[in-house]
């Protein structure tokens, strides 16, 4: 799971007070156009990512699920995952959901509506043999996160000493352990194990599991409509044995909460 910084929220939630709001498209709309626009990032593998220019992963293929099981074709938007919340807020018209490994907060409640979750995971540590698996023991230590995530907050909050490097994306915080290039990051526990497979020769090994976190989807406040239906067909997809085949697919488990 992966989120914004505090003081973006807040310039966020600024915004949005100071500006008229516009208007998300209902599900009515999105079924007059037969569309579901569904917002991601494409880089947080095996979750959302590109190959061969398109969207893929657990999360695209479930969305896609969703989006057929609602009688409608998925259109995809892919942008930078630190600007997504900010542009479902700000210009719902272009993005009905997002689906990108968000973790539900208090904090982004403020500024989204979230669906059921559709899935439950942590963070962790990953780090290379040898290093350092516990919180504690990431004291004195260069470290690495993706910016504008849930991890590198909780690396910056860490009391004591430490120097914490900021990557763009999961995959570049991902390389830096398992180059050397720092002595450990934070992220999320499936990435993390993806890892474990992508740099086998790498000696990466997982760490403690620093804290639990429910993922859900992330709709612009106020769209009951359309979140419902979503939850609705979620559901669906739990009951006949879809979800746990899509999750097995990528994980060899399932990952539902």
């Amino acid at each position: 799971m992966r989120s914004r910084p505090a003081r973006r929220t807040v310039a966020l939630l600024f915004l949005a007070a100071a500006l008229p709001a516009a208007q998300a498209r209902t599900l009515a709309d999105a079924r007059t156009s037969g569309t579901l626009k569904i917002a991601t990032s494409a880089d947080f593998e095996p979750f959302n990512f590109l190959k061969a220019g398109s969207p893929t992963g657990f999360e695209v293929e479930l969305a896609e699920a969703l989006a057929r099981r609602l009688g409608l074709q998925p259109q995809w938007v892919v942008r930078p995952f630190d600007g997504l919340l900010r542009d479902l807020a700000e210009r719902p018209q272009e993005i009905d959901l997002v689906i990108a490994s968000h973790a539900i907060t208090s904090t982004r409640q403020q500024s989204a509506d979230f669906s059921t979750p559709h899935y439950c995971t942590g963070g962790v540590i990953l780090t290379r043999a040898g290093g350092p698996l516990t919180s504690k023991a990431l004291a004195g230590k260069n470290l690495g996160a993706e910016a504008g995530s849930t991890y590198f907050g909780f690396l910056r909050k860490l009391p004591f000493q430490k120097t914490v490097q900021v990557y763009p994306s999961s995959q570049a915080a991902i390389q830096s352990v398992a180059t050397g290039q720092v002595d450990a990051i934070v992220t999320d526990r499936f990435a993390a194990l993806g890892a474990l497979k992508t740099y086998a020769k790498a000696n990466l090994t997982l760490g403690d599991i620093l804290w639990k976190e429910q993922v859900g989807m992330a709709f612009a406040r106020g769209n009951s409509e359309l979140r419902q239906a979503v939850n609705g067909a979620l559901q669906q997809l739990v009951q006949d044995g879809t979800y746990a085949k899509l999750s097995r697919k990528y994980f060899g488990q399932d990952i539902g909460c």
